[in-house]
């Protein structure tokens, strides 16, 4: 068998596992079996994103290439603060009782990150460019995928969005290959990403409804209707994808990094992830109030 295969399958696996474990009750169960009381689910679930935050903030500079001006000092403190003001919210629940004029104003700026990166990329090669692009398309995806799954101290209970959240990406990922690898002809971005297919895309979309469909049925107590995450997930996954090959396109880089071995790094791995997070937030707000 080949080496290099062998090598995407292990860390693929590992990488699955971790996710797995940190964004479910597993991880802890697991953990506490050997040291009763030692962690809570959520504390898993925060100390993964402050990792892949971590790590993926270290990669997207690295990507982008900062000069040696104030503005690559910097990056790492202003994510520090806004992710400690996320946390606060996290600690306390706010994601769930309060929808505040910031969060608008932080999501409006990741779309506007997005369309600068394709339409004025140019903005992006002076450091201050750099450092907004950074904060925005790393630190608040993260940011608001603390405010996805609920949980209580009280009677131990995590919820199960994340995990269902990755697992719709995954099939998304996987269905839209796989279409595309049999049926696609039309290509979708042949600049950007030669390998996808509109055939592709729409096929993701439609079998990742039908996943979406059993999910909600059998996950009752999961926030808002999963047709429709499952719809947001498979239009918007894709397009976090061509995003990180756009970044990556523009300043001549192949991987993000190669924390995953045969897979790259976390930007790589997260890309769909960094885009549809903020958007099921806010759709879980949106079903909120309405």
């Amino acid at each position: 068998m080949d080496k290099n295969l062998i090598q995407r399958t292990l860390s693929g696996i590992i990488y699955t596992a971790i996710i797995i474990l940190c964004t479910t009750t597993y991880g802890a169960q697991l953990i506490n079996n050997i040291s009763p009381g030692l962690v809570k689910a959520h504390y898993l679930y925060y100390g993964l994103i402050t990792i892949l935050l971590i790590v993926g903030t270290w990669e997207c500079i690295k990507i982008m290439k900062f000069g040696n001006g104030y503005e690559k000092w910097i990056v790492y403190p202003i994510v520090a603060i806004i992710f400690y003001i996320f946390s606060k919210r996290y600690f306390q629940h706010d994601f769930l009782m309060t929808f505040k004029l910031n969060d608008i104003l932080a999501l409006a700026l990741i779309g506007i990150a997005a369309f600068t990166l394709f339409k004025f990329s140019s903005e992006l090669y002076f450091d201050s460019g750099k450092l907004i692009f950074t904060v925005a398309y790393v630190a608040l995806p993260f940011c608001f995928a603390l405010g996805l799954p609920k949980y209580s101290s009280i009677n131990e209970t995590f919820s199960l969005e994340v995990v269902f959240l990755f697992i719709l990406i995954w099939s998304s990922d996987t269905f839209a290959y796989l279409v595309g690898k049999f049926f696609g002809k039309h290509k979708m971005a042949p600049k950007v990403s030669p390998k996808k297919t509109w055939e592709g895309y729409f096929g993701g979309v439609i079998l990742t409804l039908v996943l979406s469909y059993f999910v909600e049925k059998y996950q009752p107590e999961l926030r808002g209707n999963w047709m429709i995450v499952g719809f947001l997930v498979a239009t918007f996954a894709p397009l976090g994808d061509l995003v990180e090959s756009q970044l990556k396109r523009t300043f001549g880089v192949k991987d993000s990094g190669n924390i995953i071995p045969g897979h790259g790094g976390i930007l790589d791995r997260l890309d769909s992830f960094i885009i549809c997070a903020p958007v099921v937030y806010l759709y879980f707000i949106i079903e909120k109030f309405i």
